[in-house]
């Protein structure tokens, strides 16, 4: 079988097409994925929905008349900003469990994903936070969010596959930091932060996709796709103005791309070793992806063919580089 990539790092600035490029790739057929990406059949891991329902247990205790754990107010950044590698520790948990094709079913989804989103937290060195929750509070925020975990655990049991041949697995994530940051962006801000975070064998196997946009593009983009009817989907959540600016206002990619001592990666220092990852750029600072937000019976010839290029080119690159 011809060889593809194992994990894709699929990074950008939110709203910057990295969903998008998601979505073209499940439409693309298996063997032009293993031709022209090095892609075989994908898998997803992705940090937002973790995002979302730290968004949606805060909103829940708000309602009971209780503090934000985790955000400052519902459009405000991270209360403490360590949560950007609780979310990288659940990634690491969410890939070991796909590995192993681990299968839970808690009585209440609701409280198990709140207690992972906090174990996960301690690894972050974040103290735990809901010890000052009673267990009529915990229950009643979980009662309210049951649903929407259930769902998540459903979709994440159901994407296991029978084997990992052939696979490749897609991680998605945004980070940065504020507007007129100094490089390199201080921890745990930015990439060179969170990317320590994850586990070795993730390290040893990715590659980088970096959809390469300007914040101010980014931030355009964001505004355009934001549909407050629908803020936990992945192609149509809005991130508030206040995060796109304080968290999201920069990114330190291009800072360590070129202060990598090895040409075309990105070198990461963590758990006693260093690990360069090979890094292609999608440029997509001239918009080429929004429009694949739309029935897929609506995308225009050329415009595919645009995407279909930019994508083929950087994953060659680091492909090259890896074999």
């Amino acid at each position: 079988m011809e060889k593809t990539l194992d994990i894709v790092l699929l990074l950008a600035l939110p709203a910057s097409g990295k969903s998008e490029v998601r979505r073209y790739l499940a439409n693309v057929p298996e063997a032009s994925l293993r031709r022209d990406f090095h892609i075989g059949e994908t898998l997803q891991i992705d940090d937002f929905p973790y995002v979302h329902l730290m968004r949606r247990i805060d909103d829940e205790l708000a309602a009971l008349g209780k503090e934000r754990v985790f955000f400052k107010s519902g459009d405000k950044p991270f209360k403490n900003p360590k949560d950007w590698g609780t979310l990288i520790h659940l990634i690491n948990e969410d890939y070991a469990d796909l590995m192993a094709k681990k299968v839970s079913n808690p009585a209440s989804a609701g409280l198990f994903i709140m207690e992972r989103i906090e174990k996960a937290a301690e690894l972050a060195d974040i103290d735990y936070r809901l010890n000052d929750l009673d267990k009529a509070v915990k229950d009643a925020v979980a009662g309210k969010i049951e649903k929407e975990c259930r769902k998540l655990l459903d979709e994440k049991h159901a994407a296991y596959p029978a084997s990992f041949e052939g696979k490749t697995i897609v991680m998605e994530a945004a980070r940065g930091g504020a507007h007129g940051s100094a490089m390199p962006l201080q921890a745990p801000f930015g990439y060179k932060y969170s990317l320590a975070q994850l586990s070795p064998e993730i390290l040893k196997r990715a590659v980088i996709l970096y959809v390469w946009v300007t914040p101010e593009e980014s931030r355009r983009k964001n505004a355009a796709r934001t549909d407050p009817n629908d803020p936990g989907s992945i192609l149509h959540h809005g991130v508030p103005i206040d995060v796109m600016m304080g968290d999201y206002g920069c990114d330190d990619m291009d800072w360590l791309e070129k202060n990598s001592d090895k040409p075309g990666t990105i070198a990461i220092e963590a758990h006693g070793s260093v690990y360069h990852l090979p890094i292609g750029r999608f440029d997509n600072r001239v918009d080429k992806t929004s429009f694949l937000r739309e029935e897929k019976a609506k995308w225009a010839k050329q415009d595919v063919a645009g995407v279909h290029e930019g994508i083929r080119s950087a994953l060659d690159k680091v492909f090259r580089m890896q074999h």
